[in-house]
Protein backbone atom coordinates (compact mmCIF):
# COMPACT_ATOMS: atom_id res chain seq x y z
CA UNK A 1 0.00 0.00 0.00
CA UNK A 2 2.46 2.61 -1.17
CA UNK A 3 -0.43 5.05 -1.49
CA UNK A 4 -1.17 5.10 2.24
CA UNK A 5 -3.02 8.24 3.23
CA UNK A 6 -2.11 10.04 6.45
CA UNK A 7 -3.91 12.69 8.45
CA UNK A 8 -1.88 14.58 11.03
CA UNK A 9 -3.78 16.48 13.72
CA UNK A 10 -1.98 19.66 14.71
CA UNK A 11 0.74 21.80 13.15
CA UNK A 12 2.91 22.34 16.18
CA UNK A 13 6.35 20.94 16.83
CA UNK A 14 5.36 17.29 16.43
CA UNK A 15 3.00 17.89 13.50
CA UNK A 16 5.75 19.55 11.48
CA UNK A 17 8.08 16.71 12.43
CA UNK A 18 5.51 14.09 11.33
CA UNK A 19 5.26 15.51 7.82
CA UNK A 20 9.03 15.65 7.41
CA UNK A 21 9.61 12.12 8.69
CA UNK A 22 6.73 10.62 6.70
CA UNK A 23 8.09 12.12 3.50
CA UNK A 24 11.58 10.86 4.26
CA UNK A 25 10.04 7.37 4.54
CA UNK A 26 8.44 7.75 1.12
CA UNK A 27 4.88 8.69 2.08
CA UNK A 28 3.50 11.72 0.29
CA UNK A 29 -0.29 11.53 0.70
CA UNK A 30 -0.48 13.67 3.84
CA UNK A 31 -2.84 16.35 5.15
CA UNK A 32 -2.38 18.29 8.37
CA UNK A 33 -5.44 19.80 10.02
CA UNK A 34 -4.69 22.76 12.28
CA UNK A 35 -7.37 24.45 14.39
CA UNK A 36 -5.60 27.84 14.40
CA UNK A 37 -4.64 30.30 11.70
CA UNK A 38 -0.91 29.48 11.79
CA UNK A 39 1.48 26.77 12.91
CA UNK A 40 3.53 26.64 16.10
CA UNK A 41 1.36 24.96 18.71
CA UNK A 42 2.18 26.09 22.24
CA UNK A 43 4.66 28.66 20.93
CA UNK A 44 1.94 30.21 18.79
CA UNK A 45 -0.52 30.37 21.66
CA UNK A 46 1.80 31.46 24.46
CA UNK A 47 3.21 34.91 23.83
CA UNK A 48 3.23 36.35 27.35
CA UNK A 49 6.06 38.66 28.48
CA UNK A 50 9.20 36.80 29.41
CA UNK A 51 8.26 33.51 27.75
CA UNK A 52 11.21 31.19 27.15
CA UNK A 53 11.88 27.48 26.98
CA UNK A 54 13.30 25.78 30.09
CA UNK A 55 15.24 23.31 27.94
CA UNK A 56 18.52 24.57 26.39
CA UNK A 57 17.90 25.91 22.90
CA UNK A 58 20.42 23.67 21.16
CA UNK A 59 18.66 20.63 22.63
CA UNK A 60 15.16 21.97 21.97
CA UNK A 61 15.92 21.74 18.26
CA UNK A 62 15.21 19.10 15.62
CA UNK A 63 18.26 16.86 15.28
CA UNK A 64 18.20 17.37 11.50
CA UNK A 65 17.74 21.15 11.63
CA UNK A 66 20.28 22.74 13.99
CA UNK A 67 19.94 26.47 14.49
CA UNK A 68 23.15 28.50 14.74
CA UNK A 69 21.22 31.69 15.44
CA UNK A 70 19.73 31.10 18.89
CA UNK A 71 20.34 34.30 20.80
CA UNK A 72 20.52 32.77 24.29
CA UNK A 73 21.19 29.46 25.99
CA UNK A 74 17.44 29.27 26.75
CA UNK A 75 15.57 30.64 23.76
CA UNK A 76 12.75 33.19 24.04
CA UNK A 77 9.36 32.15 22.72
CA UNK A 78 9.31 34.36 19.64
CA UNK A 79 12.59 32.83 18.42
CA UNK A 80 11.21 29.32 18.90
CA UNK A 81 8.08 30.20 16.95
CA UNK A 82 10.24 31.70 14.18
CA UNK A 83 12.38 28.55 14.17
CA UNK A 84 9.37 26.27 13.58
CA UNK A 85 8.08 28.57 10.86
CA UNK A 86 11.48 28.51 9.16
CA UNK A 87 11.75 24.70 9.34
CA UNK A 88 8.24 24.31 7.94
CA UNK A 89 9.16 26.65 5.10
CA UNK A 90 12.46 24.91 4.38
CA UNK A 91 10.84 21.47 4.25
CA UNK A 92 7.80 22.65 2.29
CA UNK A 93 5.35 21.64 5.02
CA UNK A 94 2.95 24.58 4.60
CA UNK A 95 1.20 23.34 1.41
CA UNK A 96 -0.21 20.28 3.22
CA UNK A 97 -1.63 22.19 6.20
CA UNK A 98 -5.29 23.18 6.31
CA UNK A 99 -5.43 26.07 8.74
CA UNK A 100 -8.50 27.17 10.71
CA UNK A 101 -9.90 23.66 10.37
CA UNK A 102 -10.26 21.57 13.50
CA UNK A 103 -11.03 17.87 13.36
CA UNK A 104 -14.17 17.33 15.41
CA UNK A 105 -14.80 13.62 14.82
CA UNK A 106 -12.81 10.54 13.83
CA UNK A 107 -14.49 7.17 13.26
CA UNK A 108 -12.76 3.96 12.20
CA UNK A 109 -14.67 1.75 9.77
CA UNK A 110 -13.79 -0.25 6.67
CA UNK A 111 -10.10 -0.22 7.65
CA UNK A 112 -9.95 3.57 7.49
CA UNK A 113 -10.41 6.61 9.66
CA UNK A 114 -13.30 8.80 8.54
CA UNK A 115 -12.94 12.35 9.83
CA UNK A 116 -15.17 15.40 9.99
CA UNK A 117 -13.78 18.90 10.42
CA UNK A 118 -15.18 22.11 11.85
CA UNK A 119 -15.94 23.32 8.32
CA UNK A 120 -18.03 20.22 7.58
CA UNK A 121 -15.33 18.66 5.39
CA UNK A 122 -15.29 14.84 5.21
CA UNK A 123 -11.95 13.12 4.77
CA UNK A 124 -10.46 9.64 5.14
CA UNK A 125 -7.06 8.21 5.99
CA UNK A 126 -5.45 4.85 6.60
CA UNK A 127 -3.44 6.34 9.48
CA UNK A 128 -3.94 9.22 11.89
CA UNK A 129 -1.08 10.78 13.83
CA UNK A 130 -2.35 12.89 16.70
CA UNK A 131 0.28 15.59 17.15
CA UNK A 132 -1.95 17.59 19.46
CA UNK A 133 0.52 18.15 22.28
CA UNK A 134 0.04 18.10 26.04
CA UNK A 135 -0.33 21.69 27.24
CA UNK A 136 -2.82 23.34 24.92
CA UNK A 137 -6.14 23.39 26.83
CA UNK A 138 -5.94 26.32 29.29
CA UNK A 139 -7.06 25.63 32.83
CA UNK A 140 -9.29 28.60 33.61
CA UNK A 141 -10.64 28.47 37.16
CA UNK A 142 -13.66 30.56 37.99
CA UNK A 143 -13.19 33.16 40.67
CA UNK A 144 -16.32 34.66 42.16
CA UNK A 145 -16.94 38.12 40.74
CA UNK A 146 -14.30 38.00 38.01
CA UNK A 147 -16.90 39.21 35.48
CA UNK A 148 -17.17 42.45 37.45
CA UNK A 149 -13.49 43.34 37.21
CA UNK A 150 -13.13 46.70 35.48
CA UNK A 151 -9.58 46.11 34.28
CA UNK A 152 -8.27 43.68 31.68
CA UNK A 153 -8.31 39.99 32.61
CA UNK A 154 -7.05 37.03 30.58
CA UNK A 155 -5.31 33.65 30.78
CA UNK A 156 -1.56 33.71 30.17
CA UNK A 157 -2.06 31.60 27.02
CA UNK A 158 -4.50 34.17 25.66
CA UNK A 159 -2.37 37.26 26.28
CA UNK A 160 -3.93 40.52 25.17
CA UNK A 161 -1.05 42.57 23.78
CA UNK A 162 -3.33 45.57 23.28
CA UNK A 163 -3.35 46.08 27.05
CA UNK A 164 -0.61 48.47 28.20
CA UNK A 165 1.45 47.30 31.18
CA UNK A 166 3.90 50.15 31.81
CA UNK A 167 2.89 52.05 34.91
CA UNK A 168 0.05 49.61 35.64
CA UNK A 169 -0.79 47.46 38.66
CA UNK A 170 -0.62 43.85 37.46
CA UNK A 171 -1.81 40.82 39.40
CA UNK A 172 -0.63 37.32 38.49
CA UNK A 173 -2.48 34.30 39.86
CA UNK A 174 -0.19 31.27 39.95
CA UNK A 175 3.37 30.28 40.77
CA UNK A 176 4.36 27.87 37.99
CA UNK A 177 6.92 28.42 35.27
CA UNK A 178 4.68 30.81 33.35
CA UNK A 179 3.91 32.97 36.39
CA UNK A 180 7.59 33.09 37.34
CA UNK A 181 8.59 34.23 33.84
CA UNK A 182 5.88 36.91 33.75
CA UNK A 183 6.77 38.29 37.19
CA UNK A 184 10.48 38.33 36.37
CA UNK A 185 9.82 40.21 33.13
CA UNK A 186 7.36 42.77 34.51
CA UNK A 187 8.99 43.52 37.86
CA UNK A 188 10.83 46.52 36.40
CA UNK A 189 8.14 47.51 33.87
CA UNK A 190 4.84 47.59 35.71
CA UNK A 191 4.23 50.05 38.52
CA UNK A 192 3.29 47.14 40.75
CA UNK A 193 3.40 43.37 40.25
CA UNK A 194 1.39 41.26 42.69
CA UNK A 195 1.87 37.50 42.68
CA UNK A 196 -0.96 35.50 44.26
CA UNK A 197 0.54 32.30 45.60
CA UNK A 198 -1.38 29.21 46.62
CA UNK A 199 1.68 26.94 46.75
CA UNK A 200 5.33 28.02 46.74
CA UNK A 201 7.65 26.43 44.18
CA UNK A 202 11.25 25.35 44.15
CA UNK A 203 13.27 27.44 41.70
CA UNK A 204 16.66 26.43 40.37
CA UNK A 205 18.86 29.27 39.23
CA UNK A 206 19.77 28.88 35.59
CA UNK A 207 21.72 31.73 34.06
CA UNK A 208 20.73 32.56 30.51
CA UNK A 209 23.75 34.11 28.80
CA UNK A 210 23.53 35.47 25.29
CA UNK A 211 25.54 33.88 22.51
CA UNK A 212 27.99 36.39 21.11
CA UNK A 213 28.14 37.30 17.43
CA UNK A 214 31.45 35.44 17.24
CA UNK A 215 29.93 32.30 18.75
CA UNK A 216 26.99 32.36 16.34
CA UNK A 217 29.35 32.89 13.41
CA UNK A 218 31.36 29.90 14.59
CA UNK A 219 28.16 27.81 14.73
CA UNK A 220 27.44 28.81 11.13
CA UNK A 221 30.94 27.91 9.97
CA UNK A 222 31.18 24.67 11.94
CA UNK A 223 27.80 22.91 12.10
CA UNK A 224 29.49 19.88 13.64
CA UNK A 225 29.75 21.94 16.83
CA UNK A 226 25.96 22.14 17.00
CA UNK A 227 25.61 18.40 16.45
CA UNK A 228 28.08 17.79 19.25
CA UNK A 229 26.27 20.22 21.57
CA UNK A 230 22.93 18.55 20.86
CA UNK A 231 24.35 15.09 21.61
CA UNK A 232 26.18 16.29 24.71
CA UNK A 233 23.12 18.04 26.14
CA UNK A 234 20.92 15.04 25.40
CA UNK A 235 23.30 12.73 27.21
CA UNK A 236 23.56 15.14 30.14
CA UNK A 237 19.78 15.30 30.54
CA UNK A 238 19.55 11.53 30.26
CA UNK A 239 22.29 10.68 32.73
CA UNK A 240 21.61 13.49 35.19
CA UNK A 241 18.15 14.96 35.53
CA UNK A 242 16.05 12.10 34.18
CA UNK A 243 17.93 9.67 36.41
CA UNK A 244 17.45 11.89 39.44
CA UNK A 245 13.67 12.36 39.25
CA UNK A 246 12.96 8.62 38.98
CA UNK A 247 14.97 7.90 42.14
CA UNK A 248 13.97 10.21 44.96
CA UNK A 249 16.93 9.06 47.07
CA UNK A 250 19.62 9.51 44.42
CA UNK A 251 22.72 11.66 45.07
CA UNK A 252 21.89 13.69 41.96
CA UNK A 253 18.49 14.53 43.41
CA UNK A 254 20.15 15.62 46.63
CA UNK A 255 22.45 17.92 44.65
CA UNK A 256 19.49 19.44 42.80
CA UNK A 257 17.74 20.12 46.10
CA UNK A 258 20.87 21.71 47.55
CA UNK A 259 21.11 24.02 44.52
CA UNK A 260 17.47 25.06 44.96
CA UNK A 261 18.00 25.83 48.65
CA UNK A 262 21.11 27.84 47.85
CA UNK A 263 19.09 29.87 45.34
CA UNK A 264 16.30 30.45 47.87
CA UNK A 265 18.88 31.73 50.36
CA UNK A 266 19.37 34.75 48.09
CA UNK A 267 16.03 36.10 49.37
CA UNK A 268 17.15 38.53 52.06
CA UNK A 269 13.88 39.11 53.94
CA UNK A 270 13.37 36.11 56.25
CA UNK A 271 9.58 36.50 56.16
CA UNK A 272 9.47 36.54 52.36
CA UNK A 273 11.95 33.67 52.25
CA UNK A 274 9.74 31.62 54.55
CA UNK A 275 6.71 32.37 52.37
CA UNK A 276 8.60 31.19 49.30
CA UNK A 277 9.78 27.97 50.95
CA UNK A 278 7.85 24.86 49.84
CA UNK A 279 6.94 22.12 52.29
CA UNK A 280 7.74 19.40 49.76
CA UNK A 281 10.89 18.23 48.01
CA UNK A 282 12.43 19.93 45.00
CA UNK A 283 11.22 18.54 41.63
CA UNK A 284 8.14 16.96 43.22
CA UNK A 285 6.35 19.54 41.07
CA UNK A 286 7.88 20.44 37.72
CA UNK A 287 11.14 22.13 38.62
CA UNK A 288 11.22 25.80 37.69
CA UNK A 289 14.32 27.24 36.04
CA UNK A 290 14.90 30.97 36.30
CA UNK A 291 17.92 33.27 36.32
CA UNK A 292 16.21 36.11 38.16
CA UNK A 293 12.86 35.29 39.80
CA UNK A 294 14.04 35.81 43.36
CA UNK A 295 15.63 39.11 42.34
CA UNK A 296 12.35 40.17 40.73
CA UNK A 297 10.08 39.31 43.65
CA UNK A 298 12.34 41.39 45.92
CA UNK A 299 11.94 44.55 43.81
CA UNK A 300 10.21 47.49 45.53
CA UNK A 301 7.18 47.28 43.25
CA UNK A 302 6.73 43.52 43.66
CA UNK A 303 4.75 41.75 46.34
CA UNK A 304 3.81 38.19 47.20
CA UNK A 305 0.31 37.45 48.50
CA UNK A 306 -0.14 34.14 50.29
CA UNK A 307 -3.69 34.62 51.59
CA UNK A 308 -6.28 32.74 49.58
CA UNK A 309 -8.46 34.56 47.06
CA UNK A 310 -11.99 35.16 48.32
CA UNK A 311 -13.36 36.92 45.24
CA UNK A 312 -12.60 39.37 42.46
CA UNK A 313 -14.16 42.82 42.72
CA UNK A 314 -14.43 45.65 40.17
CA UNK A 315 -11.20 47.24 41.40
CA UNK A 316 -9.14 44.19 42.23
CA UNK A 317 -8.77 40.96 44.19
CA UNK A 318 -9.96 40.54 47.75
CA UNK A 319 -8.21 37.87 49.77
CA UNK A 320 -9.59 35.88 52.70
CA UNK A 321 -7.81 38.16 55.18
CA UNK A 322 -10.16 40.92 54.03
CA UNK A 323 -7.54 42.93 52.12
CA UNK A 324 -8.38 44.39 48.69
CA UNK A 325 -5.48 44.34 46.24
CA UNK A 326 -6.29 47.05 43.69
CA UNK A 327 -5.27 46.15 40.14
CA UNK A 328 -5.47 47.35 36.55
CA UNK A 329 -4.65 43.98 34.93
CA UNK A 330 -5.31 40.45 36.17
CA UNK A 331 -3.46 37.51 34.62
CA UNK A 332 -4.52 33.91 35.19
CA UNK A 333 -1.26 31.95 35.00
CA UNK A 334 -3.15 28.85 36.05
CA UNK A 335 -1.73 26.31 33.66
CA UNK A 336 -3.36 23.75 31.42
CA UNK A 337 -5.39 20.55 31.47
CA UNK A 338 -2.70 17.99 30.64
CA UNK A 339 -5.06 14.99 30.46
CA UNK A 340 -6.96 16.09 27.35
CA UNK A 341 -4.54 15.18 24.52
CA UNK A 342 -6.59 14.66 21.32
CA UNK A 343 -9.82 15.54 23.07
CA UNK A 344 -12.33 17.26 22.67
CA UNK A 345 -12.27 15.53 19.27
CA UNK A 346 -14.73 12.64 19.30
CA UNK A 347 -12.89 9.42 18.45
CA UNK A 348 -14.86 6.23 17.73
CA UNK A 349 -13.15 2.86 17.34
CA UNK A 350 -14.15 0.04 14.95
CA UNK A 351 -16.65 -1.47 17.39
CA UNK A 352 -18.38 1.78 18.27
CA UNK A 353 -16.47 2.43 21.49
CA UNK A 354 -15.48 6.03 22.07
CA UNK A 355 -12.06 7.16 23.23
CA UNK A 356 -13.80 9.12 25.98
CA UNK A 357 -15.17 5.82 27.28
CA UNK A 358 -11.84 4.03 26.84
CA UNK A 359 -10.12 6.81 28.77
CA UNK A 360 -12.49 6.69 31.72
CA UNK A 361 -11.36 7.12 34.45
CA UNK A 362 -8.00 8.22 32.97
CA UNK A 363 -6.00 8.23 29.72
CA UNK A 364 -3.60 5.41 29.01
CA UNK A 365 -1.64 4.23 25.99
CA UNK A 366 0.94 1.59 25.23
CA UNK A 367 4.32 3.31 25.53
CA UNK A 368 2.37 6.62 25.29
CA UNK A 369 1.82 6.06 21.55
CA UNK A 370 -1.14 3.80 20.76
CA UNK A 371 -4.38 2.61 22.33
CA UNK A 372 -5.96 -0.87 22.36
CA UNK A 373 -9.07 -0.96 20.23
CA UNK A 374 -8.11 2.09 18.16
CA UNK A 375 -6.08 0.78 15.22
CA UNK A 376 -3.83 2.95 13.07
CA UNK A 377 -4.12 5.85 15.53
CA UNK A 378 -0.78 7.01 16.89
CA UNK A 379 0.06 9.82 19.30
CA UNK A 380 3.17 11.90 19.74
CA UNK A 381 3.76 12.90 23.37
CA UNK A 382 0.69 10.94 24.43
CA UNK A 383 -0.33 9.77 27.92
CA UNK A 384 2.35 8.83 30.46
CA UNK A 385 5.32 9.78 28.30
CA UNK A 386 8.49 11.67 29.27
CA UNK A 387 7.12 15.17 29.87
CA UNK A 388 9.14 16.29 32.90
CA UNK A 389 11.76 18.93 32.06
CA UNK A 390 12.92 17.07 28.93
CA UNK A 391 13.17 18.08 25.29
CA UNK A 392 9.84 17.00 23.84
CA UNK A 393 11.40 17.38 20.39
CA UNK A 394 13.78 14.53 21.15
CA UNK A 395 10.89 12.50 22.58
CA UNK A 396 8.79 13.09 19.44
CA UNK A 397 11.65 12.17 17.11
CA UNK A 398 12.10 8.84 18.88
CA UNK A 399 8.36 8.21 18.76
CA UNK A 400 8.21 9.03 15.05
CA UNK A 401 10.84 6.39 14.37
CA UNK A 402 8.77 3.85 16.29
CA UNK A 403 5.51 4.75 14.54
CA UNK A 404 7.12 4.49 11.10
CA UNK A 405 8.13 0.92 11.87
CA UNK A 406 4.52 0.08 12.73
CA UNK A 407 3.25 1.84 9.61
CA UNK A 408 5.68 -0.15 7.47
CA UNK A 409 3.69 -3.30 8.25
CA UNK A 410 0.58 -1.67 6.80
CA UNK A 411 2.43 -0.29 3.79
CA UNK A 412 3.96 -3.70 3.00
CA UNK A 413 0.58 -5.40 3.04
CA UNK A 414 1.33 -7.50 6.13
CA UNK A 415 -1.80 -6.08 7.73
CA UNK A 416 -4.41 -3.37 7.31
CA UNK A 417 -4.87 -2.57 10.99
CA UNK A 418 -2.44 -2.45 13.89
CA UNK A 419 -3.06 -1.66 17.55
CA UNK A 420 -1.53 -2.79 20.85
CA UNK A 421 -3.13 -5.66 22.71
CA UNK A 422 -4.98 -4.97 25.92
CA UNK A 423 -2.73 -7.44 27.69
CA UNK A 424 0.48 -5.71 26.65
CA UNK A 425 -0.92 -2.31 27.55
CA UNK A 426 -2.11 -3.46 30.98
CA UNK A 427 1.21 -5.18 31.69
CA UNK A 428 3.17 -2.05 30.80
CA UNK A 429 0.82 0.12 32.85
CA UNK A 430 1.21 -2.12 35.91
CA UNK A 431 5.00 -1.92 35.60
CA UNK A 432 4.83 1.84 35.10
CA UNK A 433 2.62 2.41 38.15
CA UNK A 434 4.92 0.33 40.35
CA UNK A 435 8.02 2.17 39.14
CA UNK A 436 6.31 5.54 39.66
CA UNK A 437 6.12 4.92 43.40
CA UNK A 438 9.87 5.50 43.69
CA UNK A 439 9.98 8.79 41.80
CA UNK A 440 10.37 12.27 43.24
CA UNK A 441 6.84 13.09 42.03
CA UNK A 442 5.27 10.94 44.78
CA UNK A 443 7.11 12.46 47.73
CA UNK A 444 4.31 14.66 49.03
CA UNK A 445 2.97 17.36 46.74
CA UNK A 446 0.04 17.98 44.45
CA UNK A 447 1.01 18.59 40.84
CA UNK A 448 -0.29 18.29 37.29
CA UNK A 449 1.85 15.19 36.92
CA UNK A 450 -0.48 13.22 39.21
CA UNK A 451 -3.60 11.43 37.96
CA UNK A 452 -6.81 10.84 39.91
CA UNK A 453 -5.09 8.06 41.89
CA UNK A 454 -2.12 10.20 42.81
CA UNK A 455 0.09 8.25 40.38
CA UNK A 456 2.46 10.31 38.22
CA UNK A 457 1.20 10.31 34.63
CA UNK A 458 4.73 10.29 33.32
CA UNK A 459 7.61 8.03 32.29
CA UNK A 460 9.12 6.67 35.53
CA UNK A 461 12.09 4.84 34.01
CA UNK A 462 15.49 5.97 32.82
CA UNK A 463 15.41 7.91 29.57
CA UNK A 464 17.80 5.34 28.13
CA UNK A 465 15.03 2.77 28.44
CA UNK A 466 12.74 5.05 26.47
CA UNK A 467 15.33 5.22 23.70
CA UNK A 468 15.61 1.43 23.74
CA UNK A 469 11.83 0.92 23.62
CA UNK A 470 11.49 3.34 20.73
CA UNK A 471 14.33 1.80 18.73
CA UNK A 472 12.28 -1.22 17.65
CA UNK A 473 8.69 -2.25 18.47
CA UNK A 474 7.96 -5.55 20.15
CA UNK A 475 5.47 -6.78 17.58
CA UNK A 476 4.25 -9.46 19.98
CA UNK A 477 2.60 -6.60 21.87
CA UNK A 478 0.47 -5.70 18.83
CA UNK A 479 -2.61 -7.12 17.23
CA UNK A 480 -2.48 -7.05 13.43
CA UNK A 481 -5.40 -7.64 11.09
Amino acid sequence: MSNLRFIVIGAGMSGILSVIRLREAGYTNITVYEKAEKLGGTWRENTYPGIACDVPAHLYTYSFAPNPDWSHRFAPGDEIQAYFEAVAQRYDVLPVIRFNEEITRCEFRDHRWHVTTSTGRQDTAHVIIAATGVLHHPNIPHFQGIESFRGASFHSARWDHAVPLAGKRVGVIGTGSTAVQIVADLANKAEQIVMFQRTPQWVMKQDNPAYSAAERANFHDHPEILRHMHAQMSESFSSMFSSAVIDADSPIMAAIEAACRENLASVRDPVLRAQLTPDYRAACKRLIMSPDFYDAIQQPGASLVTSGIERVEPSGVRTVDGKLHELDVLVLATGFRPDRFIRPTTVIGPHGRSLEDAWTPRPDAYLSISIPGFPNLFMLNGPNGPVGNFSLIEVAELQCNYILQLVAHIASGNCREIAPTREATDAFEAERVEAARHTIWTTGCRSWYLDDRGVPASWPFRFERFREEMAQPDFAAFEMR
